[in-house]
């Protein structure tokens, strides 16, 4: 499967897809993925251009002593062991998140913490330099809460992101990032929370399979999550008609 051009329907048909794949996503996470203790939920947003997010959590909670134990979870990856394969990681600058890191504390509820978040951008976050600046606010204040991020962003680049929603949040953070490009318009990127946050990018072209793409649970262990297969269980589900549409040859 490869990655379909979604500015040819209207927003409403990549809506539709989007829950899908939240779904999809949601169900790789919790049948097996993820390690004890862990869940992955779909968040409800109320209202404003926020789309959902897909929050993992766990029932443990380190602040009072009590670590979390990888031993039996065969997907657990750590960066000790083996790095992230994609092409670009960017680290930020130790100063400025020195200066932030005593603003947020995470917070518990329940005995939940959030740990991470899975976000797949909207056309309606790139619409207005408004939008897109309530999207990077909510990264933002996310990342300093040390909760690791993925973001996926699956729509051209517009006015406000002309280099693509990765470039533009981390710019806001960094000041320098990669960016997406003509021939790759596309990109998904992982955030890993911790004093000095490091992003790790990769840029998609239409017609490109998704790459595997880290997905951190601390600062230390991520797994890999396949965004190609997700991708794919929720192309499935998509009405025959939009299918053929989004398949045909262009003329």
């Amino acid at each position: 499967m490869a990655v379909h051009d979604w500015s040819k329907v209207v927003a409403g048909n990549f809506h539709d897809f989007h829950q899908a794949w939240i779904a999809a996503i949601r169900f790789a996470l919790n049948d097996g993925l993820l390690p004890n203790g862990f869940y992955a939920m779909a968040e409800q947003v109320a209202k404003g251009p926020i789309p959902d997010l897909l929050a993992l959590q766990s029932r443990q909670d380190e602040t009072i002593g009590e670590a979390w134990d990888f031993s039996t979870s065969s997907g657990i990856l750590t960066l000790a062991d083996r790095q992230p394969k994609v092409r670009y990681v960017e680290t930020a600058d130790e100063d400025i998140y020195a200066l932030r890191a005593d603003q947020v504390a995470i917070r518990h509820k329940n005995g939940d913490r959030i740990v991470a978040y899975i976000e797949i951008v909207s056309s309606g976050n790139k619409n207005s330099e408004g939008s897109l600046d309530k999207l990077i606010e909510k990264l933002s204040e996310a990342l300093d809460r040390r909760c690791h991020l993925m973001v996926i962003d699956l729509h051209h680049p517009q006015t406000h992101d002309p280099r693509g929603v990765h470039a533009a949040f981390w710019e806001f953070e960094q000041g320098t990032a990669h960016g997406v490009t003509e021939d790759q318009p596309f990109g998904v990127s992982s955030y890993r929370a911790s004093d000095v946050p490091v992003a790790y990018f990769e840029p998609v072209g239409i017609g490109q399979m998704l790459p595997d793409m880290p997905l951190f649970l601390t600062e230390q262990h991520y797994i890999e999550l396949s965004l190609e297969q997700t991708y794919l269980t929720a192309w499935r589900g998509t009405g025959a008609p939009w299918r053929q549409f989004m398949e045909a040859p262009a003329k």
